[in-house]
């Protein structure tokens, strides 16, 4: 096993002693985290969204912060404020939760456009701008976002170039009867994640991130990648296709999940398990699709079957 392998196992497995039997998509966030990207959980309340983040930080001692987001909320409540203080004559910066290196955006289509806006310069820039003066945000960084899917026609949904800067789009769904069963037996006395100890350290997160970057991309592996990127442009039923920052985080995404199965080249594989994560959220459907009942993981379903595979003998041979 390589030592990033190892590091994955080591948090993953952590994570699952809170999070039960919901291994995948632990996997798909620790693959978001190696990216440097950021994460938007759509699901019902209750399946372990807050739990799930609060578990990765704990397993990373990482610090976390929670925004809960109302249609009220202003955007230095989520960046901070400069205060003026009287005895040193002199403004002070009181920082704001998004300077935390995990923060859970929870609800986030409930607040303003105004509000969502002020998380856009930190989620791609790694900054915030508070009074003329920017503040760098800690390392690792990473937005987990929840939102309601029954209430995504909510107050203020998610503009596209907000959706368009999440790495990835995943769903917990509800456990398993014996899963469930499972959950109630580990919270008889406590909540597991009370005693949840860390695995790993926010520097050990970062040599992993470096690592990540060093894994082999085939040229045959680029060009799948980008033809169904652009496939997703030239469907009928969609409106709006995704764009290359699509391609990108199919890319990077690749590189994370053959990192974390001890592989140092990505396979065809690993892109056609991403491109539900990766471009999901990045697709607007036509009416004639609505009207069809159509689903973003139909159509990517369809486009998966049309852009060829590339064979063994072109990913391995580069």
């Amino acid at each position: 096993m390589t030592d990033l392998q190892i590091f994955a196992e080591k948090v993953i497995d952590n994570v699952e002693k809170v999070i039960i039997g919901k291994r995948d998509a632990i996997e798909l966030t620790l693959i978001n985290l190696l990216c440097q990207g950021h994460l938007l959980i759509e699901d019902v309340p209750g399946v372990g969204k807050t739990i799930l983040a609060r578990s990765l930080a704990g397993s990373l001692s990482c610090t976390m912060s929670r925004i809960q987001f109302t249609p009220d909320m202003l955007p230095s409540d989520v960046t901070g404020v400069s205060i003026y203080n009287q005895a040193s004559r002199e403004f002070e910066f009181r920082p704001g939760p998004i300077l935390s290196q995990i923060v859970l955006a929870d609800e986030i289509n409930r607040a303003t456009p105004k509000t969502q806006a002020a998380l856009l310069e930190a989620m791609q820039e790694q900054q915030v701008t508070v009074d003329g003066i920017t503040h760098q945000l800690p390392k690792p960084f990473m937005v987990l976002a929840t939102q309601n899917p029954i209430e995504y026609e909510g107050t203020f949904p998610l503009p596209e170039a907000q959706l368009d800067r999440f790495l990835l789009r995943i769903r917990l769904g509800y456990p398993s009867h014996a899963d469930e069963i499972r959950v109630l037996e580990s919270q008889t006395i406590q909540h597991p994640v009370e005693t949840l100890k860390p695995v790993a350290t926010a520097k050990d997160v970062l040599k992993a991130q470096a690592d990540v970057k060093q894994v082999y991309v085939a040229d045959a592996i680029k060009k799948y990648i980008v033809d169904l990127t652009r496939q997703t442009r030239e469907q009928g039923d969609v409106y709006l296709g995704a764009s290359p920052r699509g391609s990108l985080a199919l890319f990077h995404a690749g590189q994370a999940r053959a990192a974390i199965q001890g592989r140092d080249f990505v396979l065809p594989d690993d892109v056609k398990a991403l491109v539900p994560a990766c471009l999901g959220h990045r697709l607007i459907l036509g009416p004639a699709a609505r009207l069809q009942d159509l689903s973003a993981e139909t159509v990517l379903g369809e486009v998966m079957d049309k852009v060829p595979v590339p064979g063994a003998d072109l990913v391995y041979s580069q």
